[in-house]
């Protein structure tokens, strides 16, 4: 188990430095469809002792609507508004690269006094949650095309989801699923946002959004 764990917590890291490098917006769709997987994966090793039926469930749910629901609703959005990557990012992607480093290492650093060891199992886990989250917040900010913006904020939620299922002692289920549902919701509402600011204004720069004014 240890050695599979690791395995996918180590991919993790090299999903999401991956998707800080990427301009092309296919591949980073196709790496959060992975991510939410892995995640999966990750939180099933970690509650194996205390698997049940609505944990199962919990699990069921998250892999249909972030690894092929929300993904797909990214993909169609892509389509319809014609965007295949971000070319002019508010921070370049080198610098993502290097901050993403740095964000790994506080990461690490940051959950240090977390440990706790009736809570969590591996202590790989709680920095790369961390560290999905501090990622998915990046894209947020240093990204310009507001569909590249709703993926940081997918990753983000991907990363907190993940820290509450690593702290978990008794996994609230309604809490999750609920949480799991109002980011379906969000996103669906963001996907259709974004869709008409692309048909109104022809273009998907949030910045350049900044210039409306009230008539």
């Amino acid at each position: 188990m240890t050695s599979t764990f690791n395995f996918l917590v180590i991919l993790l890291i090299l999903l999401n430095f991956r998707l800080l490098s990427s301009s092309r917006l296919t591949p980073c769709i196709h790496i959060l469809m992975m991510q939410a997987v892995i995640l999966t994966c990750v939180t099933w090793l970690t509650h194996q002792s205390n698997m049940d039926i609505r944990l199962m469930i919990l699990l069921g749910v998250n892999i249909a609507l972030k690894a092929i629901a929300m993904p797909w609703m990214l993909s169609r959005v892509a389509h319809k508004t014609a965007i295949s990557r971000e070319l002019d990012p508010i921070v370049g992607y080198t610098a993502s690269l290097i901050i993403g480093a740095f964000l790994l290492g506080f990461s690490v650093l940051i959950s240090r006094p977390l440990y706790l060891s009736h809570t969590v199992v591996e202590t790989l886990f709680l920095p790369v949650s961390l560290f999905t989250m501090f990622s998915g917040l990046f894209m947020t900010i240093a990204r310009k095309k507001a569909i590249t913006q709703v993926l940081g904020y997918m990753v983000m939620e991907n990363g907190i989801y993940t820290f509450g299922m690593a702290m978990a002692i008794q996994e609230p289920f309604i809490v999750e699923l609920s949480v799991l549902l109002d980011v379906f919701v969000a996103v669906l509402i963001m996907g259709v946002a974004i869709f008409h600011i692309s048909r109104e204004f022809d273009h998907m720069d949030t910045d350049r959004l900044s210039v409306l004014r009230d008539l």
